[in-house]
């Protein structure tokens, strides 16, 4: 955790800002939900002063290799509509992290989800399902 703080806290969201409707955000809520991803959120945290992206999208996958796919059809996805690559990314078994500035996508295992808990942690962040 200390870990991925440090690498949030090393750079910096661009001026500009995103929207739900921006086509970075759309890749890659598609990319999440084409390998299957559950419990889909974001997390809005422009009004937040301390955040480090404008968005978290937060899901859960059922195995590390579901985890493996969703983080892996992230960076395609995102890659092949919006010509970016992430800034960042940290890989684990349980918790991977896309960092693309604006938008960083928590890819967790239940267990690790709810043991971060990051949604109460940016609790004042508006919060939006994406689970259609």
């Amino acid at each position: 955790m200390e870990k991925i703080i440090t690498v949030l806290q090393g750079r910096k969201k661009s001026a500009e800002g995103l929207t739900r409707n921006s086509k970075l955000f759309k890749s890659i809520l598609k990319a999440v939900k084409d390998k299957k991803a559950e419990n889909i959120v974001s997390l809005d945290l422009k009004k937040i002063d301390e955040a480090v992206a404008d968005f978290f999208i937060l899901c859960e996958a059922q195995s590390h290799i579901q985890l493996k796919a969703i983080a892996d059809n992230v960076e395609k996805v995102v890659k092949e509509e919006c010509d970016e690559t992430p800034y960042h990314v940290e890989r684990g078994d349980k918790w991977t992290l896309v960092d693309y500035v604006n938008v960083v996508v928590h890819i967790f295992q239940e267990e690790h989800r709810k043991f971060y808990n990051l949604e109460s942690l940016w609790g004042d962040a508006g919060r939006v399902e994406h689970n259609d």
